[in-house]
């Protein structure tokens, strides 16, 4: 489709055009040109624009605006360049530019030998990282330090008690982060939250403490298997945080990291079969004909099925199809949840199943015993 397009005398001969007058009080005339036409009178005026870009390695179709500058101003203009990109074509643009920029770590050393009949699952979920909270009045101090100590306490205690096993889960269930971009706002409802840092540093201390848990595990167990899960608080970053997770352990072939997009995730284990899902999507009392019907064929293979949930704490619930549980949080009630009179208990579990006996012993393990 041709549209009309202003062009110099100049450039009607370049794409070989018969050459028109000038209208009045113009030095260009009308053309009707195809899209291939205009593009190349656009790369033959703006080559400054394109080397600019070229120079500092950016795609040119990339900038909405660029600057126009002398000696006494400067102003901003469109880009003529630029492509209007979906949601969804910049943030996979953005995820494959940070597996390109990550280099795979180093297997890790197995230091031990354990039990091939027993997975060890440790399960943290809502653990708010960034959150800031006022004992005066939460009840409890939680800012990014004091919550990074702690959840290495927490693995360095559950390692330490839990029993030898050849595999293990780490099950984070959603809301590792307490929010998920510049702005300390839920994604949903926007509502205002209690940030304690600045968005940069609450990723990179979310990087460095999860590397450093999987090290950890790398050193007892000969498989790590990782759910990094959606949570309500942290959808955008769950995403980059799964495929970076993969991306920095590819050449680790004793960990598995679980990039599934889908908020229902699911990991089998002899004749267990075990569901997570935050529980923002569903809840406790509907949820387990979704995990069957999204899992059918590890659903049917198994003979012991447990369901996995954060978001409200401290629920189980048992039917004819598996054992369902809403598992507590380790982290710090906010303003909002102390207000509200959110007040459930603090600790996190690890949790041992057997091959062919299911769920065969638990470690709870408190804020008390991490302080």
């Amino acid at each position: 489709m041709k549209k009309q397009k202003w062009l110099y005398q100049s450039e009607a001969k370049e794409l070989g055009l018969k050459v028109k007058q000038n209208e009045k009080n113009r030095n260009q005339a009308r053309y009707k040109l195809n899209s291939n036409q205009w593009n190349l009178i656009l790369e033959k005026r703006n080559t400054g624009i394109i080397d600019a870009h070229k120079e500092h390695g950016v795609d040119y179709t990339n900038s909405k605006f660029v600057w126009l500058k002398n000696k006494n101003s400067s102003i901003p203009v469109q880009n003529p360049f630029y492509v209007e990109k979906s949601q969804k074509e910049k943030f996979e643009a953005f995820l494959q530019g940070l597996k390109d920029k990550v280099e795979p770590v180093k297997p890790v050393k197995l230091k031990e030998t354990g039990n091939t009949n027993l997975c060890n699952q440790y399960t943290l979920t809502d653990y708010h990282l960034g959150m800031m909270a006022w004992h005066e009045e939460t009840g409890d101090d939680w800012d990014l330090s004091i919550a990074e100590e702690i959840l290495i306490k927490f693995f360095e205690a559950g390692i330490k008690s839990s029993p030898k096993a050849n595999e293990c889960i780490f099950a984070q269930i959603g809301d590792f982060l307490h929010w998920d971009g510049f702005e300390a706002l839920t994604p949903a409802n926007r509502h205002i939250l209690d940030a304690d840092t600045r968005f940069p540093k609450l990723v990179r201390t979310a990087i460095r403490v999860i590397r450093q848990i999987i090290n950890m595990l790398l050193e007892k167990y000969k498989k790590v298997t990782v759910i990094m899960a959606e949570g309500n608080h942290d959808p955008a970053s769950s995403v980059w945080l799964r495929e970076m997770l993969a991306a920095f352990y590819e050449n680790e072939t004793r960990v598995v990291i679980d990039t599934n997009p889908d908020p229902y995730y699911c990991v089998t284990f002899g004749k267990n079969c075990l569901f997570y899902h935050h529980g923002h999507k569903r809840n406790i009392k509907n949820i387990e004909s979704v995990f069957v019907g999204k899992f059918k064929k590890e659903f049917g293979k198994s003979d012991f099925v447990y369901g996995h949930l954060g978001h409200l704490h401290h629920q189980q619930k048992e039917n004819n199809l598996m054992l369902l549980e809403q598992h507590r949080t380790l982290a710090s009630k906010d303003a909002y949840a102390s207000r509200g009179g959110y007040l459930s208990g603090r600790d996190s579990k690890v949790i041992t199943y057997h091959k062919d006996y299911g769920e065969v012993g638990r470690q709870t393990i408190s804020i008390e015993m991490l302080r």
